[in-house]
């Protein structure tokens, strides 16, 4: 596998290495020895989350608070997305960049999401399947969240605002400033 560093620390874009013939394809998602050795990053992954989306669909930009605050490793199974990660940790040194790529089921890429950071991804194909490993156990009491369209970060979410599928909890999330101390 690829590890590729990001403009968050501690956030990585992961390429695994696929050995395809006549038969199809092989490679290994998830390796703990060798993603520690890469990433320098520990995480002991307590439960896998699976959802799927039709195109246009947005989901975040969410978080869990506190001492529930979650690292992810996503990826996806069918489909394509773009994944968002934002970093809203007031003492890093990387507080308040974005990191977004696409992932899909072609090219087999992972986002390791660190604790700390606020995620959220949109559904470019037809449908797409995004599988997703947490480090902690999720909390209802901790969530919080951050307005997809916040103009801090000026995100191009690719698709034009009118093909957005919003839920209503997340068409009104806060404002960065509003959502994380600074």
């Amino acid at each position: 596998m690829e590890v590729h560093k990001t403009e968050i620390d501690g956030c990585f874009i992961i390429e695994p290495k696929i050995f395809e013939d006549n038969r199809g394809y092989f490679f290994e998602s998830y390796n703990q020895e060798k993603f520690e050795l890469m990433t320098g990053a520990k995480p002991y992954f307590v439960q896998d989350n699976e959802s799927m989306s039709t195109k246009g669909v947005l989901r975040g930009l969410h978080f869990q608070k506190g001492d529930n605050a979650q690292a992810k490793l996503v990826r996806v199974l069918d489909g394509e997305v773009l994944d968002v990660a934002v970093d809203i940790r007031p003492n890093s040194k990387t507080f308040g960049n974005v990191v977004s790529t696409l992932l899909s089921s072609d090219n087999k890429k992972q986002m390791f999401v660190p604790r700390g950071c606020a995620h959220g991804f949109v559904t470019l194909s037809k449908k797409a399947k995004f599988s997703y490993k947490c480090d902690n156990f999720y909390n209802a009491s901790s969530e919080g969240g951050i307005i997809y369209n916040d103009p801090t970060f000026n995100i191009d979410w690719i698709l034009g605002e009118e093909d957005l599928i919003i839920s209503e909890k997340d068409k009104f999330l806060p404002i960065f400033k509003e959502a994380v101390p600074h």
